[in-house]
């Protein structure tokens, strides 16, 4: 048998060598020096201008704004949005999330998840493209980047010199900016789950405890080490979406791709070469400028077709576009598109597939605002004494104790009355009456008897019947089932 494998390789240099042939044979290698898998070649991003990333910038912009200033905003006199996960319960303006409230957050992150699933199906991976934090940052650091390094070219060479003054200068600025840059991330991300406010006066001025000054200082590594240092590794190794992406895709997918009918065969011209020329040449439109190469964030060549790898942030088609312009020739040679038009046909919008996530999308949306509508801002938890079923008072009467928790569920004080439904003559020991402040748990301990001719059996079913007016004249009430136990 023989030892060599026959293997196809795709060629993706961009550098314009000659193309390495289509079918060649590998001999197995003992040497120990060299690894399974070829080390990383650094990608230097080359900045495009265009309509996708002039609005990819915008909407970039507008979600990082929306992200540092959540945090900031007050409600009744205190953090609108809070995840205080220590006391164990959310905050979204007027309406306070409990561990009781499971259903909401799990129709919230099914929502989520089938809204991700329709737009994928629809658009390909434009939400890894144009909104993905990983797409954003590693965009805002190649920023950075450039204003303190200069252009691709030119950082290619920064890297390839010497360390000298300018070079230390340079990389010092750049790396200071993108800590900066992290540690804001950072320190924003953590007052989603801590009050910002004091958050940042007890940071700067080294007050913080020990586990909130853990977890900023972790984000921001974190956020430094992807962005700057990462960047495509996550998006091709780590991220578990490029991998089940392909999963929703079918023909109608609208994705970045390339249209080899119309640019094939490749090769360079002159502006002035005539269509004559071209057809006696057998070239396309596509001048092998390899700008689509060197603009892309991952490092592709969107010409070899589809690759899991493509986050469609659509770099490609803005710099294809430009390089069309100015050879006089027609837009769209790379651009968002669907492979049944890309072989002629028509798109389907409107497919069974689509359909059915919109469908159960809408569902969820539904089930979600019934959720919310039913919930009532008040929870109530019945404990029995579990030291005594019953016992006997002096005045000859049974007796039963429990505790009873009131959770206000809402984020103002409110009164609540208390009774006792189900028992003859019952006897309410304790206060009937209690005022429990807003996003508290109150606990009170209470005694219920009557007499022994009233229970005609060992146990009698009760109920315990809670109640509320809020501010705005509404009746909140709720009746917990109980047992009364006798003999």
């Amino acid at each position: 048998m023989s030892d060599k494998i026959p293997i196809k390789v795709i060629p993706t240099d961009a550098s314009g060598r000659k193309k390495i042939p289509e079918k060649v044979t590998i001999k197995p290698s003992h040497d120990t020096d060299v690894g399974i898998y070829p080390a990383r070649s650094q990608i230097y991003v080359r900045a495009v201008k265009g309509t996708l990333e002039t609005f990819r910038r915008l909407f970039g912009f507008i979600f990082l704004g929306i992200f540092a200033l959540i945090p900031w905003l007050q409600y009744n006199n205190q953090q609108a949005i809070l995840f205080d996960i220590p006391e164990q319960r959310f905050n979204l303006f007027a309406i306070t999330l409990w561990p009781q409230d499971l259903t909401v957050l799990a129709y919230i992150f099914i929502v989520g998840a089938f809204a991700l699933f329709f737009i994928t199906t629809f658009a390909g991976r434009v939400w890894c493209g144009f909104m993905c934090p990983q797409t954003t940052w590693t965009y805002m650091y190649i920023w950075i980047e450039e204003k303190i390094e200069g252009s691709a070219n030119k950082r290619m060479k920064l890297d390839q010199r010497k360390m000298d003054a300018d070079k230390f200068i340079r990389k010092a600025l750049k790396h200071t900016a993108w800590v900066a840059v992290a540690l804001l991330t950072s320190l924003t991300f953590v007052g989603y789950f801590t009050p910002i406010d004091e958050l940042f006066i007890d940071f700067f001025t080294f007050q913080t405890s020990f586990w909130i000054s853990f977890w900023v200082l972790f984000f921001t590594f974190c956020t430094y080490g992807n962005a700057g240092w990462m960047r495509e590794i996550m998006c091709i190794h780590m991220c578990p979406y490029a991998r089940f992406q392909s999963a929703m895709f079918d023909k109608d997918t609208f994705t970045v791709a390339y249209d080899a009918r119309r640019g094939e065969g490749r090769g360079p011209r002159s502006r002035k070469t005539t269509p004559e020329q071209r057809e006696e040449k057998g070239l396309g439109d596509c001048i092998d400028c390899n700008l689509c190469v060197q603009v892309c964030p991952t490092g592709i060549d969107i010409r070899n077709g589809l690759q899991y790898e493509c986050i469609n942030c659509g770099a490609c088609v803005d710099a294809c576009n430009g390089v069309m312009d100015k050879m006089g020739y027609d837009k769209g040679l790379i651009s968002f598109t669907s492979e049944h038009e890309l072989n002629g046909g028509t798109t389907k919008i409107f497919r069974p597939k689509l359909i059915g996530y919109a469908v159960v999308l809408c569902v969820m949306v539904g089930l979600l605002g019934l959720d919310f509508a039913l919930r009532k801002p008040l929870e109530v938890d019945i404990i029995r004494d579990r030291n005594s079923l019953y016992r006997e008072t002096n005045e000859g009467l049974i007796e039963n104790v429990y505790t009873l928790k009131v959770l206000n569920k809402s984020q103002t004080e409110q009164t609540y009355r208390i009774e006792v439904r189900g028992l003859v003559e019952a006897v309410f020991i304790g206060d009937q009456e209690v005022t429990v402040a807003g996003g508290e748990v109150f606990s009170l301990p209470i005694s219920v008897a009557t007499d022994a001719y009233n229970l005609e059996q060992a146990v009698t079913e009760i109920s315990f019947y809670v109640s509320t007016v809020q501010n705005d004249g509404t009746l909140v009430e709720i009746e917990e089932p109980s047992k009364f136990l006798y003999r």
